[in-house]
């Protein structure tokens, strides 16, 4: 089994509430990934609420059967429209790929 946890920190957005509803909305974006790639068994994305300026707003968790799923999950279709998405709203992410 192979986790790819990624944390991501959004860009400062005009007011706290459009970040919010940035952060929701790709919450949302990535959940409805599960099911259109097959590759992809599990995930679970979750918001931050700790408001200490190190943490990042969003943590993804994701499950797959092997690095090959990963790998093929990563050229997606539907996932690479996901990422188009993230780079424009991201400053920065940390990802940690491991098996278990």
């Amino acid at each position: 089994m192979v986790k790819h946890i990624v944390m991501i920190k959004l860009k400062e957005f005009d007011t706290a509430e459009e970040k919010q509803h940035q952060a929701k909305n790709f919450k949302q974006k990535l959940e409805d990934l599960v099911g259109k790639v097959p590759e992809l068994l599990d995930m679970e994305v979750g918001l931050n609420f700790n408001p200490k300026p190190a943490s990042y707003d969003l943590v993804l968790i994701s499950e797959f059967e092997s690095r090959e799923g990963l790998d093929n999950y990563r050229v997606h279709p539907d996932h690479v429209k996901v990422l188009d998405v993230l780079k424009q709203i991201m400053e920065k992410t940390a990802v940690v790929d491991y098996e278990r």
